[in-house]
Protein backbone atom coordinates (compact mmCIF):
# COMPACT_ATOMS: atom_id res chain seq x y z
CA UNK A 1 0.00 0.00 0.00
CA UNK A 2 1.10 3.43 -0.31
CA UNK A 3 0.69 6.71 2.19
CA UNK A 4 -2.40 7.72 0.06
CA UNK A 5 -4.60 4.51 0.93
CA UNK A 6 -2.79 4.50 5.06
CA UNK A 7 -3.55 8.36 5.11
CA UNK A 8 -7.52 7.01 4.24
CA UNK A 9 -7.40 4.35 6.49
CA UNK A 10 -6.32 5.79 9.36
CA UNK A 11 -5.79 9.53 8.41
CA UNK A 12 -2.41 9.43 10.94
CA UNK A 13 0.25 12.32 10.25
CA UNK A 14 3.08 12.48 12.62
CA UNK A 15 5.74 14.68 12.02
CA UNK A 16 4.58 15.36 8.67
CA UNK A 17 4.89 11.61 7.70
CA UNK A 18 1.80 9.34 6.76
CA UNK A 19 1.82 6.70 9.68
CA UNK A 20 0.86 3.54 8.59
CA UNK A 21 -0.97 1.80 11.65
CA UNK A 22 -1.90 3.33 15.09
CA UNK A 23 0.65 1.03 16.98
CA UNK A 24 3.94 1.86 18.36
CA UNK A 25 6.94 1.07 20.15
CA UNK A 26 7.60 2.88 23.45
CA UNK A 27 10.63 3.62 24.15
CA UNK A 28 13.06 0.94 26.66
CA UNK A 29 16.71 2.36 27.79
CA UNK A 30 18.89 -0.12 26.26
CA UNK A 31 17.03 -2.24 24.36
CA UNK A 32 14.91 0.07 21.54
CA UNK A 33 17.17 1.17 19.27
CA UNK A 34 16.84 1.34 15.36
CA UNK A 35 18.10 -2.68 15.33
CA UNK A 36 15.01 -3.90 17.45
CA UNK A 37 12.25 -1.65 15.57
CA UNK A 38 13.69 -2.96 11.82
CA UNK A 39 12.76 -6.69 13.34
CA UNK A 40 9.45 -5.60 13.78
CA UNK A 41 9.00 -2.84 10.82
CA UNK A 42 6.07 -4.71 9.51
CA UNK A 43 3.30 -3.86 12.29
CA UNK A 44 4.58 -0.61 13.36
CA UNK A 45 3.48 3.38 12.46
CA UNK A 46 6.23 5.17 14.63
CA UNK A 47 8.79 3.71 17.53
CA UNK A 48 10.44 5.95 20.00
CA UNK A 49 13.92 4.78 20.44
CA UNK A 50 15.94 5.53 23.92
CA UNK A 51 15.68 7.14 26.00
CA UNK A 52 18.67 8.62 25.32
CA UNK A 53 21.07 11.10 28.21
CA UNK A 54 22.02 14.10 26.74
CA UNK A 55 23.89 15.97 29.23
CA UNK A 56 26.72 15.49 32.11
CA UNK A 57 24.06 15.26 34.89
CA UNK A 58 21.66 12.61 32.37
CA UNK A 59 24.17 10.58 31.56
CA UNK A 60 25.87 10.59 35.67
CA UNK A 61 22.50 9.06 36.19
CA UNK A 62 22.76 6.66 33.76
CA UNK A 63 26.31 5.33 34.85
CA UNK A 64 24.88 4.77 37.98
CA UNK A 65 21.74 3.08 37.00
CA UNK A 66 24.00 0.23 34.69
CA UNK A 67 25.97 -0.26 38.09
CA UNK A 68 23.00 -1.10 39.74
CA UNK A 69 22.44 -3.71 36.91
CA UNK A 70 20.31 -2.05 34.74
CA UNK A 71 20.49 -1.67 30.91
CA UNK A 72 21.03 1.93 29.30
CA UNK A 73 22.22 3.26 26.41
CA UNK A 74 25.81 4.56 27.66
CA UNK A 75 27.96 6.11 24.96
CA UNK A 76 30.51 9.01 25.15
CA UNK A 77 29.39 10.83 22.46
CA UNK A 78 25.13 10.93 22.60
CA UNK A 79 25.17 12.68 19.40
CA UNK A 80 26.86 10.86 17.25
CA UNK A 81 25.26 7.57 18.71
CA UNK A 82 21.31 9.56 17.63
CA UNK A 83 22.58 10.30 14.49
CA UNK A 84 24.21 6.47 13.81
CA UNK A 85 20.32 5.23 15.06
CA UNK A 86 18.44 8.05 13.17
CA UNK A 87 20.16 7.22 9.84
CA UNK A 88 19.43 3.84 10.50
CA UNK A 89 15.45 4.56 11.66
CA UNK A 90 14.98 6.22 8.14
CA UNK A 91 15.50 3.21 6.38
CA UNK A 92 12.45 1.71 7.42
CA UNK A 93 8.68 3.24 7.08
CA UNK A 94 8.43 4.08 10.86
CA UNK A 95 8.51 7.48 12.10
CA UNK A 96 11.11 7.46 14.32
CA UNK A 97 10.63 9.73 17.68
CA UNK A 98 13.81 9.99 20.17
CA UNK A 99 13.09 9.27 23.79
CA UNK A 100 15.60 11.99 25.33
CA UNK A 101 16.38 12.41 29.22
CA UNK A 102 18.24 15.40 30.23
CA UNK A 103 19.12 17.92 33.07
CA UNK A 104 17.95 21.26 31.49
CA UNK A 105 15.93 22.20 28.00
CA UNK A 106 19.15 23.86 26.34
CA UNK A 107 20.35 20.23 26.36
CA UNK A 108 17.30 19.42 24.11
CA UNK A 109 17.57 22.13 21.98
CA UNK A 110 21.12 21.20 21.41
CA UNK A 111 20.14 18.06 19.81
CA UNK A 112 17.26 19.31 17.95
CA UNK A 113 19.39 21.75 16.24
CA UNK A 114 21.65 18.56 15.07
CA UNK A 115 18.74 16.59 13.67
CA UNK A 116 16.16 19.55 13.02
CA UNK A 117 12.59 17.65 11.62
CA UNK A 118 13.97 14.69 11.01
CA UNK A 119 12.71 13.34 14.24
CA UNK A 120 9.96 13.55 16.96
CA UNK A 121 11.47 14.78 20.04
CA UNK A 122 10.38 12.80 22.97
CA UNK A 123 11.02 14.70 26.63
CA UNK A 124 11.16 11.74 29.22
CA UNK A 125 9.32 12.69 32.02
CA UNK A 126 8.70 9.26 32.91
CA UNK A 127 11.94 7.85 33.85
CA UNK A 128 11.40 7.19 38.17
CA UNK A 129 14.76 5.48 38.77
CA UNK A 130 16.21 7.54 41.77
CA UNK A 131 19.74 8.85 40.49
CA UNK A 132 17.71 10.08 37.17
CA UNK A 133 14.85 12.07 38.94
CA UNK A 134 17.89 13.83 41.50
CA UNK A 135 19.28 14.90 37.86
CA UNK A 136 16.43 16.72 37.24
CA UNK A 137 15.07 14.19 34.90
CA UNK A 138 12.10 11.92 33.92
CA UNK A 139 9.52 12.40 37.13
CA UNK A 140 11.65 15.17 38.09
CA UNK A 141 9.80 16.80 35.63
CA UNK A 142 6.69 16.18 36.46
CA UNK A 143 6.64 16.90 40.17
CA UNK A 144 8.66 20.47 39.00
CA UNK A 145 6.07 20.99 35.93
CA UNK A 146 6.96 24.45 35.12
CA UNK A 147 10.56 23.53 34.19
CA UNK A 148 8.45 20.55 31.93
CA UNK A 149 6.60 23.53 30.21
CA UNK A 150 9.67 25.39 29.43
CA UNK A 151 11.52 22.63 28.48
CA UNK A 152 8.92 22.10 25.68
CA UNK A 153 8.99 25.90 24.76
CA UNK A 154 12.76 26.12 24.53
CA UNK A 155 12.37 23.20 22.03
CA UNK A 156 9.28 24.41 20.56
CA UNK A 157 11.53 27.30 19.14
CA UNK A 158 13.64 25.04 17.17
CA UNK A 159 10.14 24.39 15.35
CA UNK A 160 10.30 20.19 15.60
CA UNK A 161 7.27 18.05 16.64
CA UNK A 162 8.03 17.92 20.07
CA UNK A 163 5.97 14.69 22.49
CA UNK A 164 6.14 14.38 26.34
CA UNK A 165 6.41 10.94 27.70
CA UNK A 166 4.40 10.95 31.13
CA UNK A 167 3.46 8.57 33.89
CA UNK A 168 -0.06 9.24 35.06
CA UNK A 169 -0.85 9.94 38.62
CA UNK A 170 2.03 11.31 39.19
CA UNK A 171 1.16 15.38 38.55
CA UNK A 172 -1.50 16.51 41.12
CA UNK A 173 -3.98 16.57 37.85
CA UNK A 174 -2.86 15.13 34.28
CA UNK A 175 -5.78 17.37 32.73
CA UNK A 176 -4.44 20.37 34.34
CA UNK A 177 -0.17 19.05 32.89
CA UNK A 178 -2.11 18.38 29.72
CA UNK A 179 -3.39 21.50 28.81
CA UNK A 180 -0.53 23.35 30.20
CA UNK A 181 1.62 21.21 28.05
CA UNK A 182 -0.56 21.85 24.91
CA UNK A 183 -0.05 25.73 25.42
CA UNK A 184 3.00 25.69 25.86
CA UNK A 185 3.50 24.20 22.00
CA UNK A 186 3.70 19.96 22.75
CA UNK A 187 2.21 18.18 20.11
CA UNK A 188 1.93 14.45 21.21
CA UNK A 189 1.40 13.03 25.09
CA UNK A 190 2.59 9.75 25.32
CA UNK A 191 0.81 8.19 28.57
CA UNK A 192 2.05 5.87 30.75
CA UNK A 193 -1.67 4.65 32.37
CA UNK A 194 -0.10 2.72 35.10
CA UNK A 195 -3.11 1.39 37.10
CA UNK A 196 -5.64 3.96 35.33
CA UNK A 197 -7.75 2.50 32.73
CA UNK A 198 -9.57 4.24 29.81
CA UNK A 199 -11.15 6.96 32.58
CA UNK A 200 -7.65 8.43 32.46
CA UNK A 201 -7.21 8.28 28.57
CA UNK A 202 -10.97 10.20 28.40
CA UNK A 203 -10.05 13.21 31.01
CA UNK A 204 -6.95 13.97 29.06
CA UNK A 205 -8.97 13.77 25.68
CA UNK A 206 -11.14 16.33 27.11
CA UNK A 207 -8.63 18.43 28.12
CA UNK A 208 -6.78 19.22 25.21
CA UNK A 209 -6.04 18.32 21.74
CA UNK A 210 -3.17 16.91 22.01
CA UNK A 211 -2.24 13.78 19.69
CA UNK A 212 -2.77 11.04 22.42
CA UNK A 213 -0.44 7.78 22.64
CA UNK A 214 -1.89 5.44 25.44
CA UNK A 215 0.80 3.11 26.97
CA UNK A 216 0.91 -0.07 29.16
CA UNK A 217 0.01 -3.47 29.43
CA UNK A 218 -2.15 -2.67 26.14
CA UNK A 219 -1.75 -6.35 24.46
CA UNK A 220 -5.00 -7.13 23.44
CA UNK A 221 -7.36 -5.59 20.29
CA UNK A 222 -9.81 -5.12 23.25
CA UNK A 223 -7.85 -3.23 25.63
CA UNK A 224 -6.14 -1.51 22.28
CA UNK A 225 -10.48 0.13 21.60
CA UNK A 226 -11.12 0.53 25.23
CA UNK A 227 -8.10 3.51 24.67
CA UNK A 228 -8.90 4.26 21.07
CA UNK A 229 -12.90 5.01 21.86
CA UNK A 230 -11.94 7.30 24.78
CA UNK A 231 -9.15 9.37 22.96
CA UNK A 232 -6.26 7.82 22.56
CA UNK A 233 -5.37 8.37 18.99
CA UNK A 234 -2.35 5.61 18.80
CA UNK A 235 -1.58 2.93 21.72
CA UNK A 236 2.44 1.71 22.03
CA UNK A 237 4.02 -1.32 23.56
CA UNK A 238 7.84 -1.87 25.01
CA UNK A 239 7.76 -4.68 26.91
CA UNK A 240 5.29 -6.65 25.55
CA UNK A 241 6.63 -5.44 21.88
CA UNK A 242 7.02 -8.62 20.44
CA UNK A 243 6.28 -9.51 16.75
CA UNK A 244 3.57 -12.08 17.23
CA UNK A 245 1.57 -9.02 19.82
CA UNK A 246 2.44 -6.34 17.24
CA UNK A 247 1.47 -8.25 14.30
CA UNK A 248 -1.85 -9.04 15.97
CA UNK A 249 -3.16 -5.45 16.78
CA UNK A 250 -1.98 -4.22 13.66
CA UNK A 251 -4.12 -6.35 11.75
CA UNK A 252 -7.27 -6.25 14.11
CA UNK A 253 -7.06 -2.44 14.31
CA UNK A 254 -6.52 -2.72 10.01
CA UNK A 255 -10.18 -4.73 10.00
CA UNK A 256 -12.11 -2.52 12.22
CA UNK A 257 -10.95 0.54 10.40
CA UNK A 258 -11.99 -1.30 6.68
CA UNK A 259 -15.16 -2.11 8.29
CA UNK A 260 -16.28 0.65 10.58
CA UNK A 261 -14.20 3.81 8.07
CA UNK A 262 -12.95 5.20 11.59
CA UNK A 263 -10.41 3.34 13.65
CA UNK A 264 -11.04 5.31 16.67
CA UNK A 265 -14.82 6.92 16.70
CA UNK A 266 -15.55 7.21 20.29
CA UNK A 267 -18.30 5.70 22.36
CA UNK A 268 -21.33 7.69 21.99
CA UNK A 269 -21.62 11.00 24.80
CA UNK A 270 -24.51 8.88 27.06
CA UNK A 271 -22.39 5.86 27.38
CA UNK A 272 -19.27 7.55 28.51
CA UNK A 273 -17.27 8.60 25.03
CA UNK A 274 -15.20 11.60 25.44
CA UNK A 275 -16.13 14.99 23.79
CA UNK A 276 -15.66 13.61 20.03
CA UNK A 277 -18.45 11.96 20.30
CA UNK A 278 -20.44 15.39 20.25
CA UNK A 279 -20.35 14.34 16.53
CA UNK A 280 -22.78 11.54 17.12
CA UNK A 281 -24.97 13.67 19.68
CA UNK A 282 -28.88 14.94 18.39
CA UNK A 283 -30.47 18.32 19.05
CA UNK A 284 -30.24 19.44 22.86
CA UNK A 285 -33.90 19.49 23.66
CA UNK A 286 -33.74 16.61 26.59
CA UNK A 287 -32.00 16.50 29.47
CA UNK A 288 -29.33 14.05 29.08
CA UNK A 289 -25.12 14.38 29.08
CA UNK A 290 -24.84 16.18 26.13
CA UNK A 291 -26.20 19.54 28.30
CA UNK A 292 -23.92 18.96 30.87
CA UNK A 293 -21.25 18.80 28.55
CA UNK A 294 -22.41 22.03 26.62
CA UNK A 295 -22.26 23.50 29.61
CA UNK A 296 -19.12 22.65 30.46
CA UNK A 297 -17.57 23.49 27.16
CA UNK A 298 -19.13 27.18 27.93
CA UNK A 299 -21.11 26.47 24.70
CA UNK A 300 -25.04 27.30 24.20
CA UNK A 301 -27.20 25.25 22.56
CA UNK A 302 -27.89 27.29 20.19
CA UNK A 303 -24.25 27.76 19.38
CA UNK A 304 -23.85 24.29 19.36
CA UNK A 305 -26.51 23.89 16.75
CA UNK A 306 -24.94 26.59 14.56
CA UNK A 307 -21.60 24.92 14.88
CA UNK A 308 -22.73 21.62 14.27
CA UNK A 309 -24.77 22.84 10.72
CA UNK A 310 -22.66 25.00 9.58
CA UNK A 311 -19.94 22.16 9.66
CA UNK A 312 -22.07 20.05 7.74
CA UNK A 313 -23.45 22.64 5.21
CA UNK A 314 -22.84 21.09 1.34
CA UNK A 315 -21.91 17.94 2.75
CA UNK A 316 -23.62 14.27 2.80
CA UNK A 317 -24.51 14.97 6.31
CA UNK A 318 -26.33 17.87 5.56
CA UNK A 319 -28.86 15.45 3.88
CA UNK A 320 -31.28 13.52 5.56
CA UNK A 321 -35.20 14.88 5.85
CA UNK A 322 -36.74 11.83 6.73
CA UNK A 323 -34.21 11.33 10.20
CA UNK A 324 -35.54 12.07 13.33
CA UNK A 325 -34.18 15.62 12.89
CA UNK A 326 -33.94 16.66 9.47
CA UNK A 327 -30.24 16.19 8.59
CA UNK A 328 -27.15 13.18 9.30
CA UNK A 329 -25.39 15.66 11.07
CA UNK A 330 -27.81 14.70 14.30
CA UNK A 331 -27.56 11.19 13.82
CA UNK A 332 -25.76 7.99 16.06
CA UNK A 333 -22.80 5.39 15.26
CA UNK A 334 -23.22 3.33 12.85
CA UNK A 335 -23.03 0.37 15.64
CA UNK A 336 -26.44 1.86 16.71
CA UNK A 337 -29.76 0.31 14.71
CA UNK A 338 -31.40 3.26 13.13
CA UNK A 339 -33.90 2.40 10.36
CA UNK A 340 -34.05 6.46 9.35
CA UNK A 341 -30.59 6.82 8.97
CA UNK A 342 -29.41 4.06 6.87
CA UNK A 343 -32.51 4.65 4.63
CA UNK A 344 -31.44 7.50 4.15
CA UNK A 345 -27.57 6.35 3.21
CA UNK A 346 -28.75 3.84 1.20
CA UNK A 347 -30.22 6.57 -0.68
CA UNK A 348 -27.56 8.89 -0.78
CA UNK A 349 -25.71 6.10 -1.68
CA UNK A 350 -23.27 6.93 1.32
CA UNK A 351 -21.53 3.53 2.67
CA UNK A 352 -20.96 3.22 6.49
CA UNK A 353 -17.52 3.41 6.31
CA UNK A 354 -18.24 6.78 4.35
CA UNK A 355 -20.94 7.89 6.67
CA UNK A 356 -18.21 7.47 9.64
CA UNK A 357 -15.64 9.57 7.99
CA UNK A 358 -17.81 12.31 7.28
CA UNK A 359 -18.38 11.91 11.56
CA UNK A 360 -14.51 12.03 11.91
CA UNK A 361 -14.35 14.94 9.85
CA UNK A 362 -17.22 16.52 11.63
CA UNK A 363 -15.81 15.84 14.93
CA UNK A 364 -12.70 17.44 14.35
CA UNK A 365 -14.34 20.60 13.63
CA UNK A 366 -16.05 20.48 16.68
CA UNK A 367 -12.93 19.92 19.01
CA UNK A 368 -10.96 22.64 16.67
CA UNK A 369 -14.08 24.80 17.81
CA UNK A 370 -13.96 24.10 21.54
CA UNK A 371 -10.54 24.69 21.65
CA UNK A 372 -9.70 27.54 19.98
CA UNK A 373 -8.08 30.74 21.15
CA UNK A 374 -6.35 28.01 23.83
CA UNK A 375 -9.97 27.18 25.67
CA UNK A 376 -10.33 24.28 28.14
CA UNK A 377 -13.36 22.56 27.89
CA UNK A 378 -13.89 20.26 30.53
Amino acid sequence: MDNAEYFERFGIVLNNRVVRTPVAIASMAGWVDAEYVAARKAHVGAAFIGGYSIDEPATRASREMVSQGRKEFLTDDPIAEIARQVTLMEETDVVCGINLRGGKPESYQAVAREFGTRVIYEIDAHCRQEPMVHAGCGEYLLHNPEALVETVKVLKQENVTVSVKIRAGVHRDDRILAADLWHAGADILHVDLMDFGYQKIRQIRNSCPLFLIANNSIVTFERMKEMLSHGADMVSLARKSDDRTLAGLDAAITRYADEHGWYNSPKQLCRGGDLRALTFCCMPIKNCPLISTLERAGLTREEYVAIKMDAVKGTKLEEGKQTCFGSLSWCCKDSSPCMFRDLTLRQAGVSNQEYMRLKRELASTLMERLFRCGNDPC
